[in-house]
This record gives structure tokens, C-alpha cells and sequence, in this order.
């Protein structure tokens, strides 16, 4: 079985993104900056938050995390969302999902001035996206494209089964899979018999955000297996959406939860703060 790690991945496309920084920066313009939102003390994005922080400094970026309890009311965190959109020194704005039960999402999507919507959940780059023009690409299932890409594992022509409709991941991993010609099953919850219709695919994407939730009876021997998900378990360890002891060696290929796609979310996060810093001073 392949062992999906993004560490080789990121060891190359970091020190190319460093270097271009470094370029850059020795022309006389400003590093780029990305600035993220986190509202409240979710565990999964204090994890990515942090990782955020280290990596973007890693690849001489600046960068600012500003955080509001989770007490905090949607009219504040839009109000220092649009003084950011106006500061012409910030590239790139992340507001970390998930929000507290006050935000309402479809209205959160619209306050990132699109040109700075690094994470691409604004309307205008989802259309971008789906008509094949993409400004950015969306971090998760670009990082995921990424990491296939890398050890040579092709989805045209293949079944590819995504677990999960979310705005993050599972729709615009439909769109991107769709786009290089892969045919797509898509399952959520309101999906009848989830299992058999998985078992089709030769690619299983699973991003429910539900621990354990994709066994070995849920997949085709041989298939490969990307995990999204991401649980902090009681004693620290970190999990994701797949039962590994489970699946056991019945995949071809599985990343590896820490260790995965994680770090490729962070690593395309970056590359499109730097896109969107071309033409800026």
C-alpha cells in the first residue's frame, strides 16, 4: 500500500514558494500577508491555525492571526474583515470554519473581498472555479489534486466517489475531479445504502467530518483512499474519517492522518497568497 504522505510534496513546492518569495522580496516589493480569522476555540482549527502560522513564516511570509471569542457577534468579526479588505499590505484573508451558530455561512462567504478569498468559498470564485477559470484554487481539494499529482496517481477516466457536500471540500472537489475527467459519486446523508455506491469508486474522498466513519465494507479492493477528516481523540492522538484499523492493507493507496492532506490544505492556502500578492507593491 502507498503511503500518501504530503512531506515529500511539500519538501519541493515549499523551497520553490520560498524561493519565489525570497525573489521577490530582493526586487524590492513587501513579502506577502496573509491574515486569519478564528472565532472561538474549536480544536481542529486551533490545530490548522497554528500550522498556518509556522508554515507561512517558514516561506518568509507575513502573516497576523486574529482571534475573537467565540462569544463574539458576526458584526464584529465582518466589521475587521472589511478593514482588512481595504488594507492594501493584506494579500491573502482565511476565515476559519468551522463559525459558532450565530454566523450564517452564506453570508460569511460574501464579506472576503474576492481578489483576498485565498480559501475560494466567495461566490465569484466558485463560479470562477466551476467554469474553469479558476482565480484560486480551493486549499483542501487543490492540496489533494496536489498530492495524487505527485505520486502519479491519475483520476481520468476513473470512478471517484466523494463522502461529504461541504462549500471547504466536497463540492468544489466534485467540480475539480469532474474537470479532469473523472466521473463522480457524491454521498451525504440523505444517500440510501452510502456503502455500495462507494464501493464503485477507484478514488474514495471522504470528508464527512464524522471519526470512523469509512470502514473496510465501504471499499473496493485496490481503491485509493484520501481521508480529510481531522479528530483530536481524549488522549491528544489525531485521527480522521477513516477507520484505519479497519481498511487495513484492502486500499492501494491512504494518507496517512496527521501527515496528509493537512499540510497540503496549508501548502495551496499559501501558493494562492502569493498569486494573489502578482501586481501588488
Amino acid at each position: 500500500m502507498i503511503d500518501l504522505r504530503a512531506k515529500p510534496v511539500l519538501e519541493i513546492r515549499r523551497q520553490a514558494l520560498r524561493d519565489r518569495v525570497a525573489a521577490r522580496v530582493a526586487s524590492g516589493h513587501r513579502p506577502p500577508k496573509l491574515c486569519v480569522i478564528l472565532v472561538g476555540d474549536h480544536p481542529a482549527s486551533q490545530i490548522y491555525v497554528s500550522r498556518k502560522e509556522k508554515m507561512a513564516g517558514l516561506v518568509g511570509f507575513d502573516r497576523e492571526t486574529i482571534r475573537f471569542p467565540g462569544s463574539a457577534t458576526p458584526e464584529q468579526v465582518r466589521l475587521r474583515v472589511s478593514a482588512l479588505n481595504a488594507d492594501p499590505s493584506v494579500d491573502g484573508i482565511l476565515i476559519q470554519r468551522p463559525l459558532p451558530p450565530a454566523f450564517d455561512e452564506k453570508e460569511v462567504c460574501l464579506w472576503v473581498d474576492p481578489e483576498k478569498d485565498v480559501d475560494c468559498l466567495h461566490p465569484e470564485n466558485v463560479g470562477l472555479l466551476l467554469t474553469g477559470n479558476p482565480r484560486f484554487l480551493p486549499c483542501t481539494p487543490g492540496g489533494i489534486l496536489l498530492l495524487l499529482d505527485h505520486y502519479g496517481l491519475t483520476v481520468s477516466g476513473k470512478t471517484a466517489c466523494v463522502i461529504g457536500r461541504s462549500l471547504i471540500v466536497g463540492k468544489p472537489l466534485a467540480a475539480l475531479l469532474l474537470s479532469r475527467n473523472a466521473s463522480v459519486i457524491q454521498i451525504h446523508r440523505q444517500t440510501p445504502d452510502p456503502a455500495s455506491l462507494c464501493k464503485l469508486a477507484d478514488f474514495v474522498f471522504v470528508a464527512a467530518g464524522s471519526q470512523g466513519l469509512l470502514k473496510r465494507d465501504w471499499i473496493r479492493p485496490g481503491a485509493v483512499v484520501v481521508d480529510v477528516g481531522i479528530h483530536r481523540l481524549p488522549d491528544g492522538r489525531i485521527t480522521g474519517d477513516v477507520d484505519a484499523m479497519s481498511v487495513g492493507d484492502s486500499p492501494s493507496a491512504l494518507t496517512p492522518v496527521p501527515g496528509g492532506v493537512g499540510p497540503m490544505t496549508i501548502q495551496v492556502l499559501l501558493e494562492n497568497t502569493f498569486t494573489s500578492s502578482i501586481g501588488k507593491r
